[in-house]
């Protein structure tokens, strides 16, 4: 079973995310910044990585950025999911090591159409 992990500050994200991805045969984990996702990284690294962008102590980028050069941090498929929608950002995403982008709100149509683009289903 392929492992994801959902990394948002918000619970009530990390919940429909979870219930989206168990439904695809994922096995889900959660962290509520990019600290605590990076260190369940460095201790287990996931398949899927679902990216919230602004969070605290450690925001979706900074995570990103420090993922990519991490011992096998080059692996995960890393999907950012935010609301951040400008052009701008979304470059900056895929720039810094992202292989999608989500805009919130999501449904379940959304991120599986983008996990099979990434080549993640």
């Amino acid at each position: 079973m392929k492992s994801c992990l959902v990394v948002d500050d918000s619970k009530v994200v990390r919940m429909v995310a979870r219930r989206i991805l168990e439904d695809l045969n994922f096995d889900v984990s959660e962290a509520e910044d990019g600290q605590k996702a990076l260190d369940a990284c460095l201790a287990s690294m996931p398949d899927v990585i679902l990216l919230d962008w602004n969070m605290p102590i450690m925001n979706g980028i900074e995570f990103l950025k420090v993922l990519r050069v991490s011992d096998g941090g080059d692996a995960p498929v890393v999907v950012f999911c935010t609301t951040e929608n400008d052009m701008s950002n979304i470059q900056e995403a895929i720039a810094a090591g992202a292989n999608e982008y989500i805009m919130k709100p999501f449904d379940s149509e959304i991120v599986q159409s983008k996990l099979e683009q990434a080549g993640a289903l």
